[in-house]
C-alpha cells in the first residue's frame, strides 16, 4: 500500500470538517501538509496543533476564485518541490428546493463545488505530470450517486465532479496519476450548518443527519486506507450508503425508500 510518510499533500477545505480531520491524521502519518481554505485563522489554529507545526504550510484559498490557483501552486513547488497528494475535500452544501432557488444559487454552488475543484486539480496536474506520479483525491458525496430533497445544485456539481474525474483517471494513467473519489454518507461534520439556503445565506444548523451520523475520524480512517490501495471510489457512511445498491439492482424499491427520507 501506498504511504504518507514524508510526502507533500495539500488539502482544502482544511480549516473543518473532514479536510482539518484529513490534517490532523495525515500529519500523524508525518506527511508535510499544505493547509487550505478561506478561513485563515482556524488554518493557524489547525497547523499550531499538530506536533510539528514547522513542516506544514498554510495557505489560503477560496475555490469561488480560481484566478491565483497556478500562482499558489507554484508556491507550494518553490517550498516542496512537488506535490503528492491532492485532497480536494473543500466545497459547500445546500438546503433549499430547486423551485425556490434563484440560477444564481445553482451557479455558486456549482463555482464552488465544481469550477473550483477542478480548477485547483487542472493546476496541480501539470506538476504530477512532470514527475509522472501523483494521486488526486476527490470527496463527492453520497448525493453525487443520486439525487435527494433539498440537495438540487448540490447533487448536480457532485454528479458533474464524478465525470471528470472518472475521465481523468482514465487520461492520466499514463502518467502513473491515480485518482481516487469518496462518496461519504451521513457524517458528523458541520456541513449542514454552513450549507446555502435560497437566499444565498447558510443554513445555520446542525441537521439530525448529521448529527447522528458517523464520527468525522471514522470517515477520514477509511478515506486514508482508500486512497493506499489506491480505490477508485469508495462509499464511506453506515447503512445509508446501501442506498447505491439499492438504486442500482432494486431501482423501484429504492424510490419508495428515498422518498420516505428525511431531508434534514
Amino acid at each position: 500500500m501506498k504511504s504518507f510518510n514524508d510526502k507533500v499533500v495539500w488539502v482544502t477545505g482544511a480549516s473543518s470538517g473532514i479536510g482539518k480531520e484529513l490534517v490532523l491524521q495525515l500529519a500523524k502519518q508525518n506527511a508535510k501538509i499544505i493547509l487550505s481554505s478561506r478561513n485563515s485563522e482556524q488554518l493557524e489554529l489547525v497547523k499550531k496543533s499538530l506536533k510539528s507545526p514547522y513542516k506544514h504550510m498554510i495557505l489560503p484559498l477560496d475555490l469561488s476564485n480560481q484566478k491565483n490557483f497556478d500562482e499558489l501552486t507554484q508556491k507550494v513547488i518553490v517550498k516542496f518541490g512537488r506535490i503528492d497528494f491532492l485532497f480536494n475535500s473543500g466545497g459547500v452544501s445546500q438546503r433549499s428546493e430547486a423551485s425556490e432557488s434563484g440560477l444564481e444559487i445553482d451557479r455558486k454552488i456549482m463555482e464552488i463545488n465544481y469550477f473550483g475543484n477542478i480548477a485547483l486539480t487542472k493546476a496541480v496536474l501539470p506538476q504530477m505530470q512532470k514527475q509522472k506520479s501523483g494521486h488526486i483525491v476527490v470527496t463527492s458525496s453520497i448525493a453525487g450517486k443520486f439525487g435527494f430533497y433539498l440537495r438540487s445544485a448540490y447533487s448536480a456539481s457532485k454528479h458533474a465532479l464524478h465525470g471528470f474525474y472518472e475521465s481523468l483517471l482514465l487520461e492520466e494513467a499514463k502518467n502513473n496519476i491515480a485518482v481516487t473519489i469518496v462518496c461519504p454518507g451521513k457524517i458528523n461534520t458541520p456541513i449542514s450548518t454552513n450549507a446555502i439556503t435560497k437566499d444565498g445565506t447558510a443554513h445555520g444548523e446542525m441537521d439530525h443527519n448529521q448529527a447522528s451520523g458517523m464520527t468525522v475520524e471514522d470517515c477520514v480512517k477509511e478515506m486514508l486506507v482508500a486512497v493506499k490501495k489506491e480505490k477508485k471510489e469508495v462509499l464511506i457512511g453506515n447503512k445509508e450508503i446501501k442506498a447505491v445498491t439499492l438504486k442500482r439492482f432494486l431501482p423501484k424499491l429504492f424510490w419508495r425508500v428515498i422518498s420516505k427520507q428525511s431531508p434534514v
